[in-house]
């Protein structure tokens, strides 16, 4: 603030110079009054006299206005609201890059939506196809109740075949351990006894 405040009070200065010397140049102009001014200037007085007065006046009246412009230019710049501004030209970049990274981010969220639903109806898919198949195993358990009685029945009927087949077949018993044995067989498997000589002897007893 001193700095800005020493600046403005330097070209305040050098502008009011300048437009004395407008005053001075206009005056001489329209009255014919010598130029005294310039008479001020040490060293290169003798050459500033030389000036034609028209020259004069241009040139006092565009520096006055070149200074009075840098003196509001000076006096208007507000430091704090330059800082201001900063700050919001600032926040307006990181609005625009958080912007971006959300737009940028936005393509992933709608993928990662588009892939929740797809799961959903996948897992929808799923479950309903556990449902058929629920529904189909309670259908097909009858079916494995019956199978399963059936087979207990053919289990049966099969003991019962053997056990007919054995009366059948094993006519004969063993007349040394009393195993059923067929009438074609000539030893016992059971104790190794000889079965026709056995018969053989039956049949001398039963002769006498």
């Amino acid at each position: 603030m001193r700095k800005k405040g020493i600046a403005i009070w330097l070209f305040t200065t050098l502008t009011f110079i300048s437009l004395i010397h407008l005053i001075e140049a206009a005056t001489a102009i329209l009255f014919n009054n010598p130029i005294q001014l310039l008479q001020l200037y040490p060293f290169i007085n003798q050459q500033l006299q030389q000036i034609p007065t028209y020259a004069y006046l241009y040139i006092s009246g565009a520096s006055t206005v070149i200074l009075w412009g840098i003196t509001c230019l000076i006096a208007f710049d507000n430091p704090v609201e330059a800082f201001l501004n900063k700050v919001l030209s600032d926040a307006k970049k990181q609005t625009a890059t958080e912007t971006q990274l959300l737009e940028s981010k936005s393509d992933l969220f709608d993928l990662m939506y588009e892939t929740i639903e797809s799961d959903s109806e996948t897992l929808a898919q799923v479950k309903d196809l556990m449902r058929n198949m629920r529904a189909e195993v309670k259908d097909i358990q009858p079916i494995k109740e019956t199978m399963e009685k059936t087979r207990t029945e053919l289990h049966s009927v099969k003991k019962q075949m053997t056990a007919l087949e054995e009366k059948l077949l094993f006519t004969m018993l063993c007349p040394a351990c009393g195993q059923a044995l067929r009438p074609d067989f000539k030893l016992c498997p059971y104790c190794g006894e000889n079965i026709k000589l056995q018969e053989k002897m039956i049949a001398v007893k039963d002769y006498k």
